[in-house]
């Protein structure tokens, strides 16, 4: 049976890895991304957050390292902070919301534990997008609800279309297509 090195949480912030991964407990963790489903999904939600930060008074953050506890570090696909919060290198300030997107072989179930340190750090809203099946999902008080059309956060003008968005990715190709 293999076992995992073990490495400081200063080693882990001050080295670059290709990909990045989680910090676990002083194990490195890969992350699953890479194929082009997610990464168009990813382009295209960080293209609207861009588009509306202004308004919004937001920024949209892909890939954001996020300190949320002592000994762990997670990469949330993108985050959402707002503009006025203080500038981090590593979030150590919860976001206003985090967001997974399921690559291929990944479920609700195996994605729970890296939202769930996300909800124990205090992030307020977690979204998880399904490119597969055109589908969202809030992570509330440890479970999973299916989003209606409309992802919003409370108090804020923030609000993702999920039609647009699913059509969106729809329009500018899937896996099975040819780029050109």
């Amino acid at each position: 049976m293999a076992t995992a090195t073990l490495i400081s949480l200063d080693q882990y912030l001050n080295t670059t890895y290709r990909p990045d991964c989680d910090y676990i407990d002083g194990e490195l963790q890969e992350r699953t991304l890479g194929k082009f489903d997610h990464s168009n999904l990813q382009r295209i939600l960080v293209g609207i957050l861009f588009a509306k930060e202004i308004e919004w008074n937001v920024l949209g953050l892909p890939e954001q390292r996020m300190r949320t506890s002592a000994t762990r570090v997670r990469i949330p696909d993108v985050c959402i902070v707002f503009c006025g919060q203080p500038i981090e290198q590593i979030l150590t300030t919860p976001p206003l919301a985090c967001i997974e997107i399921l690559s291929e072989g990944d479920t609700l179930r195996t994605t729970q534990p890296r939202l769930e340190d996300y909800r124990t750090f205090g992030v307020p809203n977690i979204w998880i997008l399904d490119p597969s099946h055109r589908e969202a999902y809030l992570y509330e008080n440890g479970a999973f609800r299916p989003s209606a059309d409309t992802l919003t956060i409370p108090e804020t003008p923030i609000e993702i279309d999920l039609p647009y968005l699913f059509k969106r990715l729809q329009l500018f190709g899937t896996a099975a297509r040819t780029i050109v």
